[in-house]
């Protein structure tokens, strides 16, 4: 994960809880995050803002306000229940019991929702049978602090408040908070940050107070200019098990949450890779995000990968057309992986599929020279075996980058081909001899049937250690006619492949771990060293599925589906590989992002699995795969796109899929 660095300006009196040590985040994970970027709101389940931690409003990265503490009739409300609406909005419940009130009933009950946009709304209503009069008081506070230097524990000291027209004013080197309140408050007392009104409630009566926080001159400017769902489709999913729904629903309204605006060019959109660590355009993240999502159409897509082109390397050296990314963390083993490399890989991948899906003729005319660069780069950093060598020292070749390259090269065959662009057979030849190289060096053999090593080094020695990144070996990528591409692993190493990621070391219950049970190193926490990681496990779930293996597809797909329940349905980055056992929940992780971009379009990628859709607009067809078993019942898919037109599909209780509504162009393939 990449931690937006604290700026100079940001570092003042250390928190309570010290500055931490370099790569150390704060817990997250009992906060309830409200997301709308470039808007954010952290809390705790309470809803009262202390200032402590990450709690308060954000903007573009600032800490608008991070404390907003109600009193009402001089006491804190009882706090009840916090929780997300949606991923923008949270309601919290709360009720205070008046000094003339009689029994033990509370009579007001307070009621908060708080908006990632910047917004406060406070509820009082009254069940007593008399007038009250109440005195309600918030006490406000900042520091202006950016959000790196708040996760590194040093957010500055509070700054004090100025009264401005109807609430408080902030400042500090240049940028400015203001709060206004609605109605205006009776008092404004500066020094306090306080704002109090007298209210009075007539039986059965309730008032409400709202306040705006914004951000003045001096301020970050917001990337995001609009409302990004045009990006994305609006489906809809039901069946027998109602978890369908739920998931697709919640999953739609983080991506939504995620949706940023280029800086340089405002009308394409990406997802943001995660909150609240990783809030900007991370290449790698947005394309694979972008397409998990392309049964949602391929608008996303389009402006993502015009957004990553823009950084594309152009200049004389080795590294003209490669993607840029930052290393992240690749486990106990391995040394940290470039992003950049997997987002260059990626970059042909995601623009031949969404072609298949339906991309836009000019779309592709404008992304094929960037796609083209990026193939040229991986010839050049290509070894004479056609391995793909890690940049950097030790230059080991990792299974999974292996596997990248391969897809890209197969993919980038088919769609220079098609194109008719120059360069289609050398490709599918280059892509042959890796196939041969990896077939002789990447397997360790063993009495239980062999498995791939994590990597293999650049004097020739096996990292024995396997992880969830061997799912990779099974994401071969989508070709015309609806037809799979040709992998890095025989059939016989598949079906071991698939044997050991369905197994109890690699499969945890709730999804595939990162790091098998039985290899040194491994912690359920581990980023890369064993915990779940949302994305390896849909990879694996629709790779399994691809390949026939129903049986660990369905019980990968289930065990996800059960944590996403435990989640609310909002699926984070990762969480803890513990075992699952009878009545026990999954373990979050204390920092993983949530909402989390390629988490949410998981959310997608695992329910459409179910289908198996394969289309190849181009040629105007499509065809269904659906999972024989029907692992999760009758289901239904609606507002999809297939074609840019409206596609839906239903799957029987005997696995039997039938395409309802599609553009009329197309035909049904098998």
């Amino acid at each position: 994960m990449t931690l937006t660095a604290p700026s100079p300006a940001a570092v003042g009196k250390p928190s309570a809880g010290g500055v931490r040590p370099p790569g150390e985040l704060p817990p997250v994970h009992a906060l309830l995050v409200c997301a709308d970027l470039p808007g954010l709101a952290f809390s705790g389940e309470n809803g009262q803002l202390t200032g402590h931690g990450l709690e308060g409003f954000y903007r573009s990265g600032r800490r608008l306000l991070s404390r907003c503490h109600l009193r009402v009739a001089g006491r804190e409300p009882v706090a009840l229940q916090g929780r997300l609406v949606s991923a923008g909005r949270a309601r919290f419940t709360g009720v205070v019991r008046t000094p003339a009130g009689t029994g033990p009933d509370p009579e007001i009950v307070v009621e908060r929702l708080r908006y990632a946009e910047g917004i406060e709304r406070i509820v009082l209503r009254s069940s007593a049978r008399r007038t009250v009069r109440l005195r309600v008081e918030i006490c406000l506070g900042t520091d202006l602090a950016d959000l790196g230097a708040v996760a590194a524990g040093r957010p500055g000291p509070e700054l004090p408040a100025g009264v401005h027209a109807a609430g408080l004013r902030w400042s500090a080197g240049g940028a400015q908070a203001v709060v206004t309140a609605d109605p205006p408050p009776q008092d404004a007392i500066a020094s306090a940050g306080l704002l109090r009104w007298e209210i009075e409630l007539l039986p059965g009566a309730s008032r409400a107070i709202e306040l705006r926080i914004r951000a003045d001159r001096g301020a970050r400017p917001p990337v995001r200019t609009g409302p990004g769902p045009l990006s994305l489709s609006e489906p809809a999913a039901e069946g027998d098990d109602a978890r369908v729904g739920e998931l697709l629903r919640t999953s739609l309204d983080d991506l939504r949450a995620l949706l940023m605006r280029d800086t340089r060019n405002p009308a394409d959109m990406y997802l943001a890779a995660g909150i609240p660590w990783r809030c900007g355009l991370a290449p790698a993240e947005a394309l694979w995000a972008a397409r998990m999502t392309l049964p949602l159409g391929t608008r996303l897509a389009a402006s993502t990968l015009r957004a990553v082109a823009r950084t594309q390397l152009t200049g004389a050296g080795p590294d003209h057309g490669r993607l840029p990314g930052p290393l992240r963390d690749a486990g106990p083993h391995l040394p940290p992986s470039c992003t950049g490399v997997e987002a260059t890989l990626a970059f042909p991948v995601v623009l031949a599929e969404a072609r298949r899906w339906g991309l836009a003729e000019e779309d592709l005319e404008e992304l094929l020279p960037v796609a083209e660069r990026c193939l040229l780069w991986l010839r050049r950093a290509a070894d004479d075996d056609g391995c793909l060598p890690d940049r950097g020292p030790g230059g080991s070749r990792r299974v999974e980058t292996q596997a990248h390259a391969h897809r890209a090269a197969v993919l980038g065959a088919d769609l220079l081909a098609e194109c008719g662009r120059p360069g289609a057979e050398g490709w599918r030849e280059w892509a042959a001899e890796l196939r041969r190289t990896f077939r002789e060096r990447f397997w360790i053999d063993d009495r239980a049937g062999g498995r791939p090593p994590a990597a293999v080094t650049a004097a020739g020695r096996l990292v024995p250690h396997l992880g969830g990144a061997a799912a990779h070996l099974l994401d071969t990528g989508l070709l015309g006619g609806g037809t799979q591409a040709p992998g890095l692993l025989d059939r016989v190493r598949t079906e071991q492949l698939a044997r050991l990621l369905g197994g109890p070391a690699m499969d945890s219950g709730w999804g595939l771990r990162s790091l098998g049970t039985k290899e040194t190193g491994h912690s359920p926490f581990g980023h890369r060293g064993g915990a779940v990681r949302v994305h390896e496990t849909a990879v694996a779930v629709a790779g399994l599925a691809a390949a026939g293996y129903e049986r660990e597809a369905t019980a990968l797909l289930r065990g996800v589906l059960d944590a996403a329940a435990a989640f609310g349905n909002r699926l984070p980055e990762m969480y803890a590989g513990e075992q699952r056992t009878a009545g026990s929940l999954p373990v979050p992780h204390p920092a993983a992002c949530r909402p989390a971009a390629v988490a949410a379009a998981s959310g997608v990628h695992l329910l459409t699995a179910l289908a198996g859709i394969r289309p190849d607009a181009p040629a105007g067809t499509v065809a269904l795969f659906p999972l024989r078993g029907a692992p999760l019942g009758a289901v239904q898919f609606s507002g999809l796109r297939v074609a840019g037109e409206p596609f839906a599909v239903r799957i029987s209780r005997l696995g039997l899929g039938l395409v309802e509504e599609a553009a009329g162009a197309l035909q049904l393939g098998g």
